[in-house]
This record gives structure tokens, C-alpha cells and sequence, in this order.
């Protein structure tokens, strides 16, 4: 049997660590490395307050459909819902062909959407992970590409869809729409944290061609990337009037902002009338985040953890 003695320093050593034994317990939960942080009643206010801010245009849309031209041309303007607003729904609904604009609409912007996600994610993936020349210069040139105007490009194309005899038709909205300069340098510099340059030399190890690694190895590790970029793409070629505007006309074959804007038209335009078009042209974006958001937001932590 052994004996272990102890002196007068160890004891002090030993009650010094019990005494700061409790202290380490009572350390908060959300302080800890993986803990959840609680925000505090500023944080929650700012919150509220830019909550409010964001939902009042869409508000505002709602309650002034509801009312009548005379009552929006009043100071001070109506602050709550009137009782017009299935009648001027039903009336815009008619008037502006809204079942037409609305198939037109979701085809051009799913063909735009499904055209950017693939070509920007591949184009994404050479720039991100391929070695050739000219890789810089070539990336410099799709970034500067941003920062023209689009205004700019506007007499080129139209002169180019009046050649291809396609103005009124829905492929002059889809040409243009196809390549996203955004997209693909969006995807480049996902794929840049997210697809490990280990996984694409054992898939080369294994002989897998280039377009075997971008079907297998590419599109599954850019998924969540690709939902967000489908989604900014069919909301923004969804929103898109001015080209819209210029190649389509209201009586052929027009998307849902081209159709709005013939709405309430007169000496006096009906600013009921617009708004109900404008309200029902914003229900599909809102229908389309409140399913597939939830999925999108958890794809993009998900992506975040594995980067």
C-alpha cells in the first residue's frame, strides 16, 4: 500500500484550482465555443424596425389597391385597406391578359434561370479550378463586363433581334438573358472554397473526364450556390421591363411588367388600377420564396459548414 504526502503547497495549489473550479461552471452557455449568442432588446428594435421598413412598399401596394383613384389623390393618403380590393384585382386580372403575362413570364424567366445556373456554374468551375492561359485576362474581361450599363447595350440588341426577326416574341427577351457575367463570377468564387482540389485529382486518378468530374463532383458540391443563383435570376429576369418593354408589346406577347404598365391608362391614370397589377405581379415571387426558402437558407448554412 502506498502512501501519498502531502505538502503545506500542493494543499494551496489544490484549494486555489477548487476555488476557481465554480467560476468555470458558472460560465454562460452562450459564451462557449459553438454556443448560441441571444441578442439584446437594441438588437431585436433595429431588427423590428428594418422588418417594418422592408414590408411597408408591400403594404402600401395592398392598401392602395383596396381604395379608388379619388381616394389616393387626397392629402393625407389612405393608411388602411378600403373595400375595392377584389374588384380592382378582378379588373387588372382582365384587363392587362395577367394569364398570358404570367405563363409568358415563369417560361422566359425558368429558361433564363435554368440557362444561367449551368453555363455559370460550368464557366465557374474552369475559372475557379482549371489551369490555361489567359485564365486572368479572360476573368478581368467577364468582371468588367459588369460594370457597363445595361442601357448601353440596348440599340446593339435591338438591331440584332430586328435582323433575327424576332421582335414580339419571347426568345428576343431570352437571348440576352442566357449568360450572367454575376453568375459566373458568383460561382467561381464558391466553388473556389467549397470543391477541394483533392476531390477533382482522385476523380482524375480514377480517369474521369472533364465533363464526368462536372456531373458528379461539380453540380453536387455547387447545389446549394446554384438554388441561390437560380432564384436572384428568376426573381431579376422576372422584375426586367425596359427590354421587355422595347421588343414586346402589350396586345402580342407580353410579360407581367410590360402588362402593368397598360394598365390605368387615360388622362387620368387609375393608380388603383396599376397598383392591384403591380400587387399580383409581386404574389408569384412571394408564393416561390415562401416554399423554397427555407431550403435555399438551410443549403447555404449547409454549403457554409462544409466550405
Amino acid at each position: 500500500m502506498t502512501t501519498t504526502l502531502t505538502t503545506p503547497a500542493d494543499s494551496a495549489d489544490n484549494a486555489a484550482d477548487a476555488a476557481k473550479a465554480p467560476r468555470r461552471s458558472r460560465r454562460p452557455r452562450s459564451a462557449r465555443a459553438g454556443g448560441t449568442l441571444h441578442g439584446g432588446p437594441i438588437a431585436y428594435a433595429i431588427l423590428i424596425l428594418f422588418t417594418l421598413g422592408s414590408l411597408f412598399p408591400l403594404v402600401w401596394t395592398a392598401i392602395a389597391a383596396s381604395r379608388d383613384n379619388n381616394r389616393l389623390a387626397q392629402t393625407p393618403p389612405p393608411f388602411w385597406f378600403g373595400s375595392n380590393l377584389f374588384h380592382n384585382l378582378d379588373v387588372a386580372w382582365t384587363d392587362a391578359n395577367l394569364g398570358e403575362a404570367f405563363f409568358n413570364t415563369t417560361f422566359v424567366a425558368g429558361v433564363s434561370a435554368a440557362a444561367v445556373v449551368i453555363m455559370s456554374t460550368i464557366a465557374g468551375f474552369a475559372f475557379a479550378k482549371l489551369r490555361f492561359r489567359g485564365r486572368g485576362a479572360l476573368m478581368l474581361i467577364v468582371i468588367g463586363t459588369m460594370m457597363v450599363p445595361p442601357q448601353l447595350s440596348v440599340i446593339p440588341l435591338y438591331m440584332m433581334v430586328a435582323k433575327l426577326d424576332w421582335t414580339d416574341q419571347l426568345q428576343a427577351v431570352i437571348l440576352p438573358s442566357l449568360v450572367s457575367a454575376f453568375g459566373v463570377f458568383f460561382m467561381r468564387q464558391y466553388l473556389i472554397q467549397a470543391l477541394p482540389d483533392e476531390l477533382i485529382e482522385a476523380a482524375r486518378v480514377d480517369g474521369a473526364s472533364s465533363w464526368r468530374v462536372v456531373w458528379h463532383i461539380v453540380f453536387p458540391a455547387a447545389r446549394p450556390a446554384m438554388a441561390v443563383l437560380g432564384m436572384l435570376t428568376f426573381v431579376q429576369t422576372w422584375n426586367d421591363f425596359l427590354w421587355p418593354f422595347l421588343v414586346l408589346t402589350q396586345t402580342g406577347n407580353p410579360t407581367v411588367q410590360v402588362a402593368v404598365a397598360g394598365l390605368g391608362r387615360g388622362y387620368t391614370p387609375d393608380q388603383s388600377l396599376i397598383m392591384a397589377g403591380a400587387l399580383l405581379g409581386t404574389l408569384p415571387l412571394l408564393l416561390v420564396f415562401a416554399i423554397f426558402g427555407k431550403q435555399i437558407v438551410g443549403g447555404i448554412m449547409q454549403g457554409a459548414v462544409k466550405g
